[in-house]
């Protein structure tokens, strides 16, 4: 069982930054695609980035050129760093871990930001 961590939510102003961070429990943190969606209050959770095990990062559309995901093996910890911030990226903030080879798919418990002048 791998347990995921978030921090680095909270209440931002347009066009300000925010640096969520995900830390997993374990030694086997390398070998998962790790992810961050976000669910808005109505709306259903939807992917915001991801990066594989080789350290390649896939975006949203409407997140591109703002977001970066990265990873830190050593660390265990992925992190996102959001710049230009709207409005509407106000959501809850999920970390997953997936391999599915072993089929393997954890969740975290999810941080808030809040992005409102």
């Amino acid at each position: 069982q791998v347990q995921l961590a978030e921090s680095g939510g909270g209440l931002v102003q347009p066009g300000g930054s925010l640096r969520l961070s995900c830390a997993a429990s374990g030694s086997i943190f390398s070998i998962f695609r790790m992810g961050w969606y976000r669910q808005a209050p109505g709306k259903e959770r939807e992917l915001v980035a991801a990066i594989t095990s080789g350290g390649s990062p896939n975006y949203a559309a409407f997140v591109k050129d703002r977001f970066i995901i990265s990873r830190d093996n050593r660390k265990n910890t992925v992190y996102l760093q959001m710049n230009s911030l709207k409005p509407e990226d106000t959501a809850a903030y999920y970390c997953n871990a997936q391999n599915f080879r072993y089929g393997m798919d954890y969740w975290g418990k999810g941080t808030l930001v809040t992005v409102s002048s």
